[in-house]
Formats: structure tokens, C-alpha cells, sequence
């Protein structure tokens, strides 16, 4: 972890924008994209930040408020399940990236993005190869758009209680395809996903 961003701050390139998303891979619920500048990196506080996906839901949690406490700067967009269908997840998710780093109150000096390129940013960017494993900054955004989204997840599943939201996320799990096969999709399925168009047009 840290080189990345070592080797730009050692070369007087700050701040520095981290950005990623989380529910890509889902068929229900938001695709929700997080940009994070964080003050310094390299803070002791920030020692546990990791992928969101090697997290514990709670160590999420710690991890999540801590970030909130002190980063510069927190920008984050949430895309609706219908304007995933309509723009395509590719498509969504760059935009989404856009407008986080858009959004982001402090002006980064470079961005750096999990694994994909963000066409037309306006900003000196870097995709970096699984970098929410490899940049802090990212690790940040991760778990800053993780959480956003399991939040929302678990409200959404109080109003559709069929799916079983608030445990599989949206993801196509098997508890999550039983349901969908048993009860069909709701408002907040992806129609676009193959599995799901495969119900509507049974």
C-alpha cells in the first residue's frame, strides 16, 4: 500500500483523489461511486484501511466514520437502478466517476481509479490494477461507496422484505435468485441484467 501515492507526493503532486464504486455486479439497487481526498494518506488513523471487500461489515463501519472524520474532502454519487438500464453499468459508472471527482469540494492535482480510466475528467488521471489493494485513497473510496450502498440496501429491504436485500446486497446469490424466480423482480431490479430479463420475458 502508499507507493503510488508516495511516489506522486514525493514529486509534489497533491492532493490526490481516490475513486470507486460499489454494486457494479449487482442486478438490484444503486450503483453507488465515492471520490475521497484524504489529508494525509499516511496517517496512523487510516493503518486499517483496506479494500472494502477484506473488511469485516463492522470494521467497515469504524473504518467508514473515521474516514468521515478526516478527509479533506467526500464526494459521492449514487445512481439509480433505472439509470443503470438506461445508460448501461459501463457507462453509469464512468459518468458517476465524473461527477464524484466533479463534486469533490477540494480540487485534486491527479486522480487515481480502480481499474478503470476515466475518459474526459479534466484532471491528471491514473487506473491502477486492483487499486483499492494498492492505493489508500481508493481503499478510502471503496469503503466510503461500500457502506453508502449497504446502508441503502438494508433501508430498501424494509420496503421489498421478498428479497432479502439487507443480506445479499443485490448481488445474485442463490437466496437472492430463489426469491427473484419466486416472486419475480421489483422497481428496484436491474432490467438489464440478463437474469432479470430472463423473468420479465418468460
Amino acid at each position: 500500500m502508499k507507493v503510488i501515492e508516495q511516489l506522486l507526493t514525493q514529486a509534489g503532486i497533491s492532493p490526490i483523489a481516490g475513486v470507486d464504486e460499489a454494486g457494479r455486479g449487482a442486478c438490484a439497487g444503486p450503483l453507488v461511486i465515492a471520490s475521497v481526498v484524504l489529508n494525509d494518506p499516511f496517517a496512523l488513523e487510516l493503518e486499517s484501511v483496506r479494500d472494502s471487500k477484506e473488511l469485516s461489515e463492522s470494521k467497515r463501519e469504524e473504518i467508514f466514520e473515521i474516514i468521515q472524520s478526516i478527509a479533506a474532502s467526500i464526494s459521492v454519487v449514487i445512481v439509480p437502478a433505472a439509470e443503470v438500464d438506461d445508460r448501461g453499468v459501463h457507462a453509469a459508472n464512468l459518468d458517476g466517476m465524473r461527477r464524484a471527482v466533479n463534486g469533490l469540494e477540494v480540487e485534486p492535482a491527479y486522480v487515481l481509479t480502480d481499474g478503470y480510466a476515466i475518459e474526459g475528467l479534466g484532471f491528471p488521471n491514473l487506473a491502477v490494477w486492483k487499486g483499492d489493494q494498492v492505493v489508500v485513497s481508493i481503499s478510502a473510496a471503496s469503503i466510503i461507496a461500500k457502506v453508502t450502498r449497504d446502508r441503502i440496501m438494508r433501508e430498501m429491504d424494509k420496503e421489498f422484505p421478498l428479497y432479502g436485500f439487507a443480506g445479499h446486497k443485490g448481488y445474485i446469490t442463490a437466496a437472492h435468485s430463489k426469491a427473484l424466480n419466486e416472486h419475480g423482480p421489483c422497481v428496484q431490479h436491474r432490467r438489464s441484467f440478463s437474469n432479470v430479463a430472463a423473468l420479465i420475458h418468460k
